[in-house]
This record gives structure tokens, C-alpha cells and sequence, in this order.
């Protein structure tokens, strides 16, 4: 079932965003197809990113990544990455017909003034835009909550961006995020979930890159509401985020695992008493005092005449000094529950 950004916000329930960023390798067949892998997951949201090669880069730009391509630059390699209005519109339909939504980081004031012409519901700043003031201000302008990646900013830095953004009376979400590809254990930076929510008293999440789906589980543990994830196609997609994503089935468990965390948080165990079940099993899985051998009447109890076995429901253990030394009225057979009423002057 479809859920917004705005009715995740309502419901303090964990939004879950599959990046698929630059996976389609500059395809639009494939962007299409990644949306049709994803959508079987139960995410609540796709996001793309959206370049505008002449308006975020120059031919000088180096490459974070040099990749087997024909692409001669960095901005050779926006240029294909790049989809016309018309491509990007036909995206947000496929999303929203798959009970998706759609979402994109936008790298320029220009990718801001195409997204928001396709009525995206918040805007996300990639950890590398944290300092492009001109297109977080266009982003303001819109009035629509901002989550914000923090991968490549200090807390100073951070200070600064929530400041602004809560200046201007927008909602926004801040990230941890480690720009590493693929991130190690050691990097994830769980423990700064806990320091942004007090710090900044916000909803907070988690954009990672690992490459795993354990740091997305953890986080949600320790109070993230939004994550996102890379999802590639399968492990031998390539493309230059490969080793950061999951794959589709991972995605699913991802999802699986976050429900199941969010339903055992939402719900309280009272330990002072137990469960109707949990009393029900208590009693299969005690132990009662019960003769150890056949014992005939008249015969006077000592420890050796008696053991402890399953189930539970007769006398515990703590209760052997009421029979120990009693003269047995009866007779009673090898595991025979011994009671107070088999003894003499026990409780009739």
C-alpha cells in the first residue's frame, strides 16, 4: 500500500527508500526495469538522480570512479546519465502505478525546477551538495521537507544546513551517511544516530552503503525513521555503486526485517506476570516431585524415593519438606506425582 513521506511523518513509521541513483547506466529501459525489480520489495519509495550535466559540472571534474566506459570525462558521463522531462515524468507514473513514490536528488537549480514541475514530496541533498546554497534556497522555496545526507559534512557543517532549512520553516530529516563504496562495520556510524536526534531533535535515518542490509536493521533499533539503500540489479551489474548495493531479494529481507523490528518495538512486554501462553508452557516444560521407584503404603519418604521430572504442575522442589519423612497412605508407581494427599497428615 502506497504511504507518502508526509503520512510517514504522521505515523512515526520507518520510511524505506530504494536508490537506484546512476544503476541504469544512462538506460532509460533499464530505469524503468529497476523500478519493477524494487517494487516487489514493500519499499515505500524509488529515487533516482536527477543531471543536468551543463548545469552541475565542468570537463574538468575528476572521476570518483574511472569505469570501463566510452565516456571520455566526468561530464560525458552526467550527459548519459541525463533523461529529458518527458523520460523523468514517464518514471514518477511507473513509480506511482507501482505504489511507489518517487523521489530524486537534484544536483543543480535547474534539476530542482524539473523535479518539482513532477510534484516530488521532499527533496533529498546527497552528502556532496551539502555546500550548493544556491539549489538547497530553490529547494526552500518550495516549502517541501528536505532529507538531508551527511556523508561528507562535520557536525559544524550540519549545524549550519538545519539552521537554514529550519529558518525558512521546512521539515527536514538528517542522515548518517558514510561516503565510502562499499562501507566497512567500522564506518557505519550507528552510534551518531543517537547524537543527531538530541542534537537536532529531528527524525534521523540512515543512508548506507555497505552493501549489507545489517546496518539498515540496526539503525532501526536505535530510532532511524527514514532508510535508504543502493539496490543494483544483481552482483554482476557493474556500474559504479555496485559494490555498495543490495540486490533485490536482499531488499526484500530488508524490508521484512524492518516491520518485524518496528512491531517489536511498538509492542510492550509486561514481565512482572506472565502470558496466558507463556503459563501454559510453563507448566509443560516444569518439574514436579514424583516417585523415583514403585512404593507401597505405609512406606515413609526419603529423598532417595523421589525425583524431579517434567512436566510441571504438582509440587516444585521447594516444596520437598512437606513430604520428606511422611508415611504414604497409598501405594504409588515409579513416576507417580507425589502430592500432599498421598501422605499422611498432608492437606486432603
Amino acid at each position: 500500500m502506497f504511504q507518502s513521506f508526509s503520512q510517514a511523518i504522521r505515523d512515526s513509521s520507518t520510511f524505506i527508500v530504494a536508490e537506484i541513483a546512476q544503476a541504469h547506466d544512462g538506460s532509460f529501459t533499464s530505469a524503468h526495469q529497476h523500478i519493477d525489480l524494487v517494487s516487489k520489495s514493500g519499499v515505500n519509495a524509488v529515487k533516482f538522480q536527477t543531471h543536468i550535466a551543463s548545469a552541475e559540472s565542468t570537463s574538468r571534474e575528476p572521476w570518483r570512479v574511472k569505469m570501463a566506459t566510452s565516456d571520455k570525462s566526468r561530464y560525458d558521463y552526467w550527459k548519459r546519465m541525463e533523461f529529458t522531462p518527458e523520460e523523468w515524468a514517464e518514471l514518477r507514473d511507473h513509480c506511482l502505478e507501482r505504489g511507489l513514490g518517487f523521489l530524486s536528488s537534484p544536483f543543480s537549480v535547474a534539476a530542482v525546477e524539473l523535479l518539482n514541475q513532477l510534484d516530488v514530496e521532499a527533496w533529498k541533498i546527497a552528502s556532496g551538495e551539502v555546500g550548493n546554497t544556491p539549489m538547497i534556497e530553490a529547494m526552500l522555496l518550495t516549502k517541501k521537507p528536505i532529507i538531508l545526507s551527511t556523508g561528507l559534512s562535520t557536525l559544524g557543517e550540519i549545524d549550519s544546513l538545519v539552521n537554514l532549512i529550519r529558518g525558512s520553516g521546512v521539515d527536514v530529516t538528517v542522515l548518517q551517511c558514510t561516503s565510502e563504496y562499499p562501507c566497512p562495520a567500522r564506518m557505519t556510524g550507528l552510534n551518531l544516530l543517537k547524537e543527531f536526534s538530541e542534537r537536532w531533535n529531528c527524525r534521523v535515518g540512515i543512508s548506507d552503503h555497505s552493501g549489507t542490509i545489517f546496518p539498515s536493521l540496526a539503525s532501526v533499533a536505535l530510532g532511524a525513521k527514514v532508510i535508504e539503500v543502493h539496490v543494483t540489479s544483481s552482483r554482476d551489474a557493474g556500474g559504479v555503486d555496485g559494490p555498495a548495493s543490495v540486490t533485490p531479494d536482499e531488499l526484500g529481507q530488508l524490508v521484512t526485517g524492518v516491520r518485524f523490528i518496528e512491531s517489536a518495538l511498538a509492542s510492550r512486554l509486561d514481565k512482572t506476570t506472565l502470558s496466558e501462553s507463556a503459563a501454559s508452557m510453563k507448566q509443560i516444560f516444569g518439574r514436579s516431585i514424583v516417585a523415583s521407584r514403585d512404593l507401597v503404603v505405609g512406606h515413609i519418604l526419603t529423598r532417595k524415593d523421589l525425583a524431579f521430572k517434567k512436566p510441571g504442575g504438582g509440587l516444585s522442589w521447594e516444596q520437598l519438606d512437606l513430604v520428606l519423612g511422611k508415611k504414604l497412605s497409598r501405594n504409588i508407581l515409579m513416576d507417580d506425582l507425589v502430592s500432599l494427599d498421598l501422605v499422611d497428615g498432608g492437606n486432603r
